[in-house]
C-alpha cells in the first residue's frame, strides 16, 4: 500500500510539473516568441550597367546594384531558399532580382545584396515621360521567401513564408529613392 501511495504522489507531482511547463511554454510562445513581421529598408542603389538601343525598336537594359537591410525582431533566425524579387511599373513586370539562399539571424539587422535587371520596352513605359515631368516614378516590388524559422538554439524548426510588398518612389530631380515596405510572415 505504501509503495502504491508513493507512486501516486510521484506521478501527481510529475503531472503538475509537466502541466506548469506546458503552460509556461504556451505563455512564452504567445508573448516573447510571438512572430513579428520584419522591417525592410532599401539602403543603396548603384548603376552597374546601362545600354540603350534605338533601332529597330526602343529598348533599354539597366542593371542596378541594391542593398536591402532586413531587421529581424524575432527570437528565431530565418533561413530562406533561393528566390526572386519582382518589380512592377504600373502593373507591368519590368525587373527581376535574384535572392540567393541565406540566413537572417535572430534579433539582428542583415544586409541582402542583389542586382536588379530592368528590361524596358516602349509599351510598358508609355507613361514614363509624364512621370518624369511630375518628378516621381513609382514602382512596386514583391518578394516571397520560403524557408524555416529556427527557435530556441535550433531546437524547433518551423516552416515559414515571408511576403513583402514595397512601394518605391524614384525622385528624378534629386535622384533619390524612397521605399515603404509591408512584410508578413505566415507559418
Amino acid at each position: 500500500m505504501r509503495c502504491s501511495r508513493g507512486l501516486k504522489i510521484c506521478c501527481g507531482v510529475a503531472a503538475i510539473i509537466l502541466i506548469i511547463f506546458i503552460v509556461v511554454l504556451v505563455v512564452l510562445f504567445f508573448t516573447v516568441f510571438k512572430p513579428k513581421d520584419p522591417d525592410i529598408n532599401l539602403q543603396s542603389v548603384k548603376l552597374e550597367h546601362f545600354s540603350l538601343e534605338v533601332f529597330p525598336a526602343l529598348a533599354l537594359n539597366v542593371s542596378l546594384g541594391t542593398v536591402v537591410t532586413v531587421d529581424n525582431p524575432n527570437h528565431g533566425s530565418f533561413t530562406y531558399q533561393n528566390s526572386t524579387a519582382y518589380i512592377y511599373y504600373r502593373g507591368n513586370l519590368v525587373a527581376e532580382a535574384p535572392l540567393h539562399e541565406d540566413t537572417i539571424p535572430a534579433r539582428k539587422d542583415h544586409n541582402i545584396s542583389t542586382t536588379v535587371t530592368i528590361f524596358v520596352d516602349a509599351e510598358k513605359f508609355q507613361d514614363l515621360p509624364n512621370d518624369n515631368e511630375r518628378g516621381v516614378v513609382e514602382f512596386t516590388s514583391t518578394t516571397t521567401l520560403v524557408g524555416k524559422v529556427k527557435v530556441l538554439l535550433d531546437l524547433f524548426k518551423i516552416k515559414a513564408t515571408s511576403y513583402s510588398i514595397c512601394h518605391l518612389s524614384l525622385f528624378v530631380r534629386d535622384q533619390s529613392i524612397n521605399s515603404t515596405c509591408n512584410s508578413e510572415i505566415k507559418f
